[in-house]
Formats: structure tokens, C-alpha cells, sequence
């Protein structure tokens, strides 16, 4: 009898393993976001993971605050050191150039009208104003781009002067000779200056105010963006330690206490520091910056009342005004102790302490002196009576210089003192702000640093 041959037949069952890929596409990959995500709400699922994305969350918005606050604070900081070291004392600086060159003009026209034993006194004047002129323009070059307004302010100051000093070198030699062409030579040097000089020099001081305000406005500028960040922190700080006391009963997680604390002192270092900076900010503005302005033209105006007094008398009535009715010096004199009244009852309401308000009022009785002398040396020049009338301008007793003079010095005095009290007030400002932006950082890594082990004391109690 004959037997199929044994052959074991193949099972039935499924393959066990994976139909092959079609071909030409690459295998599946998951991409890395998506499986951080699924480990994240993994690990959410789990109190421990839970715990741990606490952790993490905490540390980085406390580590968040600190250097965003030590960030802002070290911008607003080095904001108010400029206003202290670099844009007011520019701001200062274009002033003492405008008014140089006006005090130079007033030298000039003195020195012309005086006699020869008192025409030394007036040269060294104008030698030292253009001088000192000079002097700062050099320094503010220095510190200012050229192509910026103050640059091309300075780049046409130290292109008309030369010509300015020149006219007033021929005027006086003239002068000496005799000749009558000296007074139409300083008429040329005294147009000028107040239609070349001076205007420069008013937008050289206008531009660096200008960038002075600029600098005092940033340093003021509330750090919203720290606050915020700050309040944020404290804020998950505070639920993170209810959410611990609700689940354990207990009351204290060091660690979270400790970081609690240190973002605490940061946020209240960060409010004070910075109101106390602004306030003084806001004080050396209000105080010191408007005064030092209204006090600088103030003594600008008394300077160019003063020189176009003395060329009342130089030229003579040979110069008119426009509709050819009156005389040009006498107006602008006129007009310009206009605006010194103006600017001293406005210095009188900024004074804000005894030292700056006496300096003003002796001015403003200086103004009211000078403008009875010069009516009266006025008449006495109408009347024909030209050497009496040299005599109440520039002679040593009862005369409008010495009343000039009264009103100069005055105005110095409360220049120097309003100066003291703006760099005092400015200093205070930016010392506010000194060590906030090194103790909000030391204070945040410490804060962090707490977070992490406030939540790991809670781990260890899962192993």
C-alpha cells in the first residue's frame, strides 16, 4: 500500500510581521514638537509631572523678571547719567557760547565808545568772550555728530566768526584814526553777529535742550514692562503656595517662600527706585532745567539791550527802522528790555527758595533803574548834548552800564545757584537707580534657584 509522502503544512495564521512600506516613501517619523507635546501631557496627567512643569514655569518667570528689570533699570539708568554727564552740561555749555558771543557784541560797542583809558578794560573783555566762545565750540565738536543739527550749527559758528573778529579789528582801527568808517565797520559787526552768530548759536542751544529733554524723558519713563513681569511672577509665586497648602496643609515651602521673598524685594526695590529717580527727575526739571533756561535768555536779552544801547550812540540815528520812522538800536533796545520784564517775572514764579528768588528781584530792580537812566541819557542826547549823554551810558557813577552791570551779575548769581540745585537733584535722581540692575539680577538667579528646590522638597516626598 502506498503513502503520500509527510509534508508539514504551512499554519494558517496571520503574518506576524509588518507589511513592507510601498516603495519610494520614506518610513513614518514623528516630528519632535509633537512628541515634546505628548510627554508634556503625559507628564501633566501625574502629579509629579505636574509638579515638575511648576517648577520650571516658576523658575523661569522669576529668572524673566530679573532680567528684564535689570535691563530696563540699566537703560533708564544710563538715561539719567547722560542728563547728568553728557546733555545738560552741552545744554550749559551752548548757552555760555550764546551768550559769549552777546557779551562779545556788548565789549565791542563799550570799547568802541569809551576813551582810551577805559578801552582796555572792554578789549579784555571781548578777547576773553571770543575765547571762551571759541573754547566750547571746540568741546562741543567734540561731542557732536557733524551731521547733526548741532554740528552744522557749529560748523557755521566757527565759519562766521573769524569774520565777525575781523570787522571789529577794522572798526577799531579806524576808530583809532578818527575816521568816521569805524562806526559803519562795527554797524556791519554788530549785523553780523545778530543775523549769523547769534541765531546759530540760539539752534546750538536749542538742539542740545533739546536732546537734554530727550534723555530726561527716557530716564522718567515708567519700566511697564519689568512691572508687569514682576506682578506676573509674584502672582504664580503666590498660587503655587496656596495650590501646595490646599493638597499637604502645610503652610510653608521654604524654597517657594524664599523665591516669593526675593521677587518681593525686587518689585519693591524696582517701584521705590524708580518713583524716588523720577521724582528727583522730575524736580531738576521742573526747578532747575526751566529756571537755567528762562535765566539764560534772561541774561541774553540784557546783553543785546545792552549792546544796542551803546550803538543807540554810535550810529547816531543813521540807522532806521524799516518804515524809516524811528531808530533801529533804539527799538531793539526797547523790545529787548520788553522781553527781559517778561523773563524775569517768569524766573521770579520758577524760584523756588530764597538763594535763586533774591538774585531775580535784584535784577528786576537793576531793569527798573536802567530804564530811568537810559530815558534820561536818551533826553540828554535829543537835546544835543552828545557827551553827557556818552557819560549816563558808560560813565562810572549813575550811569545804565553800571546798571547793566548790576543786572549781569544778578543773573549770574541766580544762573550759578539754580545750576547747583538741577546737578544736585539730577544726581539724586540717577544714585536712585544705582545697584538696582546687579541686585534685581543676583536676587532673581537666587529667586529661581528657590522655585527649583521648593518643588523638588515636594518631589522626594513621590520617591
Amino acid at each position: 500500500m502506498t503513502y503520500p509522502p509527510s509534508v508539514r503544512s504551512e499554519p494558517q495564521s496571520a503574518p506576524t510581521h509588518a507589511p513592507a512600506q510601498p516603495p519610494g516613501r520614506p518610513p513614518a517619523h514623528r516630528g519632535v514638537w509633537a512628541e515634546g507635546k505628548e510627554r508634556l501631557r503625559t507628564a501633566a496627567t501625574t502629579e509629579p509631572g505636574r509638579l515638575q512643569i511648576i517648577g520650571a514655569v516658576l523658575a523661569a518667570l522669576v529668572i524673566a523678571f530679573g532680567a528684564v528689570t535689570a535691563f530696563e533699570i540699566a537703560d533708564r539708568a544710563s538715561a539719567a547719567d547722560d542728563v547728568v554727564s553728557r546733555s545738560q552740561p552741552l545744554s550749559a555749555d551752548a548757552a555760555s557760547v550764546y551768550r559769549s558771543l552777546a557779551d562779545a557784541d556788548t565789549a565791542a560797542s563799550s570799547g568802541f565808545l569809551a576813551d582810551a583809558e577805559k578801552e582796555p578794560a572792554a578789549r579784555e573783555r571781548y578777547q576773553k568772550d571770543i575765547a571762551l566762545a571759541s573754547k566750547l565750540l571746540v568741546k562741543a565738536a567734540t561731542n557732536t555728530d557733524s551731521a547733526s543739527e548741532s554740528g552744522r550749527q557749529i560748523a557755521t559758528l566757527n565759519e562766521q566768526l573769524p569774520r565777525y573778529t575781523g570787522l571789529v579789528e577794522t572798526a577799531r582801527a579806524y576808530n583809532r584814526q578818527g575816521l568816521p568808517l569805524g562806526g559803519a565797520y562795527l554797524r556791519y559787526a554788530n549785523e553780523q553777529m545778530t543775523k549769523q552768530l547769534l541765531p546759530a548759536a540760539r539752534k546750538l542751544y536749542d538742539a542740545e535742550t533739546a536732546r537734554l529733554d530727550e534723555d530726561d524723558d527716557h530716564a522718567r519713563f515708567w519700566p511697564l514692562f519689568s512691572l508687569a513681569v514682576g506682578v506676573v511672577a509674584l502672582a504664580a509665586l503666590v498660587w503655587a503656595q496656596r495650590r501646595n497648602y490646599q493638597r499637604t496643609n502645610r503652610v510653608f515651602n521654604h524654597g517657594l517662600l524664599a523665591a516669593t521673598a526675593a521677587a518681593t524685594v525686587v518689585l519693591l526695590w524696582l517701584a521705590v527706585g524708580h518713583t524716588v529717580a523720577r521724582a528727583e527727575l522730575n524736580d531738576a526739571k521742573a526747578h532747575g532745567q526751566k529756571s537755567l533756561k528762562v535765566l539764560n535768555d534772561a541774561r541774553i536779552n540784557s546783553l543785546k539791550a545792552r549792546a544796542n544801547e551803546n550803538l543807540t550812540l554810535v550810529a547816531r540815528g543813521a540807522v532806521l527802522t524799516e518804515d524809516g520812522k524811528s531808530d533801529k538800536y533804539e527799538t531793539d533796545y526797547s523790545t529787548g528790555m520788553d522781553k527781559l520784564g517778561t523773563q524775569l517775572s517768569e524766573a521770579q514764579k520758577l524760584a523756588d527758595d530764597t538763594q535763586g528768588r533774591d538774585p531775580v528781584e535784584q535784577a528786576v530792580a537793576s531793569v527798573s533803574e536802567w530804564k530811568v537812566r537810559h530815558k534820561s541819557a536818551s533826553a540828554t542826547d535829543k537835546a544835543g548834548d552828545y557827551v553827557g549823554a556818552l557819560d549816563k551810558v558808560i560813565g562810572p557813577k549813575a550811569s545804565t552800564g553800571q546798571s547793566f552791570d548790576q543786572v549781569d551779575e544778578a543773573l549770574a548769581k541766580a544762573l550759578g545757584h539754580e545750576q547747583r540745585e538741577f546737578t544736585r537733584a539730577a544726581e539724586d535722581g540717577r544714585g536712585a537707580l544705582t545697584g538696582l540692575p546687579i541686585g534685581a539680577a543676583a536676587l532673581a538667579v537666587l529667586g529661581g534657584a528657590g522655585a527649583v528646590i521648593g518643588i523638588n522638597r515636594r518631589l522626594s516626598e513621590y520617591r
